[in-house]
């Protein structure tokens, strides 16, 4: 049986404190809904001395909305995401990327902020502490040997998040805030490829908020994931799909990302030349070809990489051919 270790646990009630919690004491961590970090905490994976409760702060939790988009809150939680009207109209794959996280009661808990900065996972990580040292840990944890490519000196640990790529292709903006005050970024510029240090946040650094562009609400789109159980698990490998028609059925504008099959959540590139063009049974093979050449599955999981990277491939081209067929948004 794994036991909680002994930490100190903090509850701010702003985000200043927050921050302060986090550089006034040694080992600490953030920690909102808790449904993947006190999972890592009990296994032994982290073991802060400090815990930083962001739950009370009320200030992470609203979503609004002005001329500007959508702002939503780090803190909101992904039950309450999935079913607000503005994200359901506007943003579809973001409500459907928030209920296809895990089962409905981690949903309740687990937060927007939270499952944007998920932890990359590993077959030889997430796992329990007799079992890591029976194994001799691993690089990216008390360890210097990646498993799944031994010969290499990288973690290629997979980043898992379903929010990510459903507001990345919606130009996403999150603000972070920090010493230097709160600065806002490009969803994107968060993640970094490396399974060992995922996000670009500077130590004690918190995310707030996440915002939504105007301009782009209302684009059909789409999101899906494959998983070993039709609940509970994180995605094998998940695809976004943003795709807006102009009024003679030609392609306006089209946005792919994908996750769980890379240390970060990935926007797809080399589409372009599909703008301006009626999406036909080559362009939807096309995004399927394209969507595997960049798609880098590795053994982090129980299932086999050829066969990830197959999935992420259909996925793709079977969303981009659905949102090909809806009729044109008004505008």
């Amino acid at each position: 049986m794994e036991f909680m270790p002994n930490f100190q646990l903090h509850r701010p009630e702003t985000i200043e404190e927050a921050l302060q919690a986090r550089t006034n004491n040694d080992e600490a961590l953030y920690v909102a809904g808790g449904t993947d970090m006190l999972v890592n905490v009990r296994r032994g994976i982290e073991q802060p001395k400090n815990l930083v409760d962001l739950s009370a702060i009320s200030g992470m939790k609203s979503i609004t909305k002005d001329s500007d988009g959508l702002h939503i809150g780090a803190g909101v939680t992904l039950r309450e995401l999935q079913d607000h009207k503005a994200v359901v109209k506007n943003y579809t794959a973001i409500s459907q990327s928030a209920k296809a996280v895990a089962g409905a009661t981690h949903q309740m808990y687990g937060t927007v902020g939270g499952n944007l900065c998920l932890d990359t996972r590993c077959l030889f990580y997430n796992q329990s502490e007799w079992w890591r040292q029976s194994n001799d840990y691993c690089l990216k944890e008390r360890g210097d040997t990646c498993h799944v490519a031994p010969g290499g000196k990288r973690c290629f640990a997979a980043f898992s998040g379903d929010m990510a790529p459903s507001m990345l292709i919606y130009n996403a903006e999150v603000d972070i805030a920090g010493e230097g005050g709160v600065k806002r970024v490009a969803l994107k510029d968060l993640y970094k490829n490396d399974g060992l240090d995922h996000l670009s946040l500077k130590t004690g650094e918190l995310v707030t908020g996440v915002h939504l562009p105007q301009e782009l609400a209302g684009d059909p789109s789409s999101y899906e994931k494959a998983r070993i159980r039709g609940s509970i698990d994180f995605p094998l490998a998940g695809v976004a799909v943003r795709l807006r028609k102009s009024a003679d059925g030609s392609i306006e504008d089209l946005a792919i990302a994908l996750t769980a099959v890379n240390p970060y959540p990935q926007i797809v590139s080399g589409l372009e030349d599909l703008i301006g063009a009626k999406f036909s049974e080559e362009s939807a093979i096309r995004v399927r070809d394209t969507v595997r050449k960049q798609a880098k599955p590795m053994r982090t999981t129980t299932v086999a990489p050829w066969y990830r990277r197959r999935v992420v491939g259909a996925i793709a081209k079977r969303r981009a051919a659905g949102k090909a067929a809806q009729a044109r948004k008004s505008r």
